[in-house]
């Protein structure tokens, strides 16, 4: 791809990581009930490998992101709801999650803005512990002042990873075992010829 820098992490290299964040996260617990919160779509691939290396009992809820155009006073605007009864509230509308220890799964964290409603959300449960786990932190967009208690691999924000659950914008991709990395940049040639020209 001319004008693109491709990075890898390969499928090996992210079962080591995931591994070592399931040993931590096991660790953390020490044997209690661990209540799972995956944000869905994208959190998939990596919470089925996730949980599978945590060593205590699971209980495992999903949220998924819905994104509404909506009308209001002749203006249109873009809202982002959480399709999240199951995982926010019982049967009652109270939350289940009262004096429960949650783990909040998302693939990437950017500028953080998902992670830390659903993270505030859940909180209003009044949950006995509340942490975030994702396999990619881009630290360099963060909107929030928020931090993951467990990352796999800190990244640029300027790359678009496909691979491991994440598609590319043409919706294809997610099922590589693998995650690449476009980083715009410029080409070989390109540069040489700039360097020229100075």
């Amino acid at each position: 791809m001319t004008g693109e820098r491709l990075e890898r992490y390969t499928a090996a290299r992210i079962a080591n990581q995931v591994k070592a964040l399931g040993r931590k996260i096991t660790a953390a617990c020490q044997g209690r009930r661990l209540d799972v919160v995956v944000m869905m779509d994208r959190g998939f691939v990596f919470a089925a490998d996730l949980i599978r290396t945590i060593d205590t009992p699971v209980a495992i809820h999903f949220v998924r992101e819905n994104v509404r155009d909506v009308e209001q006073g002749g203006r249109a605007r873009r809202e982002v709801f959480f399709d999240s009864r199951e995982a926010m509230a019982g049967e009652t509308g109270q939350s289940k999650f009262k004096g429960r220890d949650i783990l909040l799964v998302d693939v990437v964290l950017d500028s953080g803005v998902t992670q830390d409603f659903v993270l505030r959300r859940l909180g209003e449960g009044k949950p006995r512990s509340l942490r975030l786990a994702v396999l990619l932190d881009k630290i360099s967009q963060r909107r929030m002042d928020l931090e993951p208690d467990y990352f796999g691999f800190r990244t640029a924000s300027n790359v678009m990873w496909t691979g491991y659950g994440l598609a590319a914008s043409n919706s294809l991709g997610g099922n590589g075992q693998d995650l690449t990395a476009a980083t715009k940049g410029k080409s070989k040639a390109k540069r040489a010829r700039a360097k020229r020209k100075k």
